[in-house]
């Protein structure tokens, strides 16, 4: 696949990710992808198509709330991780999913690190 191919989409995860810490642009099953500490939370499977690591219980709810989003194949079922139709997902949303994968992939501390942070900057 080539960039052209990918990249408006990883472009959208790209801004989407901005501001989690230690994000890093790396690669997974080839596709370009986005990791925190070497540990998976987003990755390109197409041009229209993103791999998102999402916890289960929120699966079912993601996929039964907005099935012109969320989707899933049966190889991701059962599995940590929702397909998404990227062109289709409001810049919000998408940016609120990859906070949820992150703090479902990030240590602990650094997910503690992130939210006293939030906390000092919000006035508390």
């Amino acid at each position: 696949m080539s960039e052209g191919a990918w990249g408006k989409a990883f472009e959208r995860l790209r801004a989407a990710a901005a501001g989690l810490p230690e994000v890093e642009e790396s690669t997974w099953f080839g596709t370009p992808s986005l990791k925190v500490r070497k540990k998976s939370l987003v990755r390109v499977k197409d041009a229209e198509t993103v791999v998102l690591m999402c916890p289960l219980e929120e699966k079912e709810m993601l996929l039964s709330a907005a099935p012109e989003i969320f989707y899933e194949t049966d190889h991701y079922r059962g599995w940590p991780a929702i397909l998404i139709r990227i062109h289709h997902i409001a810049p919000d949303e998408l940016r609120h999913r990859l906070e949820r994968a992150w703090r479902m992939q990030a240590p602990k501390r650094l997910v503690a690190a992130l939210d006293r942070e939030r906390e000092s900057t919000s006035g508390s």
